[in-house]
């Protein structure tokens, strides 16, 4: 039979409101009364990766840069905790002794309070905990064998540092000289032997709100405050495996020039400290540079040791355009002569510290130092005459008679004349 004109199409039409109710309230039932997920199942949770295969003595490590998973810092230290401390030994490291030319160690000691500082901000405990890993990496054969090789490592790549701060711009932000006085402290406690125990033979570590995508496959030594310390696994984490000696040629660091004498190339540092001592030099007042008043073209001057560099500028900013000139300083006032005129006395010329003499007529300009003040080359040295000796010689007496010689009767020798001592020559 024939069904009714419309009834098909209001069939229809409730089928098809149907299955729209079930397309909101199914998935509606579901959410509600799903079981909940495994932990493990939680997108926001990663996975710990598998231990990575422990690598023989043959075999050396490579050094991984910076990868740090998507986390917020919450659930990173969620997933941070649940990665255990491993059992057994955590030896001491050695103590680290640095062998170079001062001026290596200088380079190693900035370097190495920029790595505590940036790293661990002003607190001792984790700067020296920093310091530490860095003098490890130091040792071991996979990493740079300088202290500032070890802490820029990589810096020249935004993605390939081991040390964030050497390539994300915090050297943009300079702390001030105090936080760098104590920071300076802790290295150079560490590079002359120190030893941070609890963080034995680390060379990796990262703060608790991040997750680096190696920090499953090494060994878990210890926390210091909100930094976690690790070792690579097997023989490569063990103490024969840092063998390596620092080669103490510590190179210069062009992101540290700007504050550090040190890691500046030669050429700049003698500008520089040329710009300064021109400095000084015109900052000087006109009494204190004035001539002698018994001769104009004489200037005998008291000069400060520390300004060794501004001598020479001193004596051209007082000499003017005189086509002659003399000009010479001492360091030790009490040496200073009173007066220009006449020869200068054997004490005073041995204590003259610098001295400039011009002579346009005759072509001549020199400048020299007393190079037991100054270390100078020696063409630039004062000549220093030799003094003569004292002998101590008998007292002869009117009663005492004639002298006898090996039993021969001799007179007694005149008295010498005294004779004038030779002096060293200023110019």
């Amino acid at each position: 039979m024939q069904a009714p004109l419309g009834t098909g199409s209001r069939a229809l039409d409730a089928g098809l409101v149907a299955l729209a109710l079930a397309a909101v309230l199914v998935p509606a039932w579901l959410v509600e009364h799903a079981p909940p997920l495994p932990p493990h199942s939680d997108p926001r949770q990663p996975r710990a990766t598998a231990p990575q295969r422990v690598l023989t003595p043959a075999e050396l490590p490579p050094v991984e840069p910076i990868a740090l998973r998507d986390l917020p810092a919450d659930d990173a230290r969620a997933f941070n905790a649940t990665i255990p401390f491993v059992g057994g030994p955590n030896p001491a490291a050695r103590p680290f002794r640095f062998s170079g030319s001062a001026e290596d160690r200088a380079r190693a000691s900035d370097c190495l309070a920029a790595a505590v500082l940036y790293e661990a901000g002003d607190d001792p405990a984790g700067q020296q905990a920093v310091a530490q890993v860095v003098l490890n990496r130091v040792r071991h054969p996979a990493f740079p064998k300088t202290v500032c090789g070890v802490v820029f490592q990589g810096s020249e790549r935004s993605t390939g540092c081991q040390f964030t701060f050497t390539c994300d711009g915090a050297l943009t932000r300079w702390y001030s000289e105090p936080f760098w006085t104590r920071a300076r402290k802790v290295a150079d406690a560490a590079l002359s032997g120190s030893v941070y125990k609890p963080v034995g033979w680390a060379t990796h570590y990262h703060t608790d709100w991040v997750v680096p995508y190696w920090s499953s496959s090494l060994d878990k030594l210890a926390a210091v405050h909100t930094h976690l310390f690790f070792r690579w696994t097997g023989w490569w984490g063990t103490p024969p495996a840092f063998r390596f000696a620092a080669t103490g040629s510590e190179p210069r660091v062009t992101q540290l020039a700007a504050h550090f004498d040190a890691h500046k190339l030669p050429e700049v540092l003698a500008a520089e400290q040329q710009a300064l001592a021109m400095q000084k030099a015109m900052a000087l007042p006109e009494s204190a540079i004035r001539a002698s008043a018994d001769d104009p073209n004489a200037f005998l001057i008291h000069v400060d040791a520390k300004d060794a560099a501004t001598f020479p500028l001193l004596a051209a900013r007082a000499c003017g355009a005189r086509p002659y000139c003399k000009f010479m300083g001492w360091t030790d006032r009490d040496d200073l002569p009173a007066s220009a005129r006449g020869a200068l006395s054997a004490p005073q010329l041995a204590s003259m510290s610098f001295s400039y003499l011009r002579d346009r007529p005759r072509n001549l300009e020199r400048t020299l130092w007393n190079c037991t003040e100054f270390e100078r080359p020696r063409s630039q040295c004062m000549r220093r005459a030799p003094q003569p000796i004292a002998t101590a010689r008998p007292a002869l007496s009117a009663e005492a008679g004639p002298a006898v010689l090996e039993g021969v009767r001799r007179k007694p020798a005149s008295r010498p004349t005294a004779a004038a001592s030779p002096t060293p020559a200023a110019s």
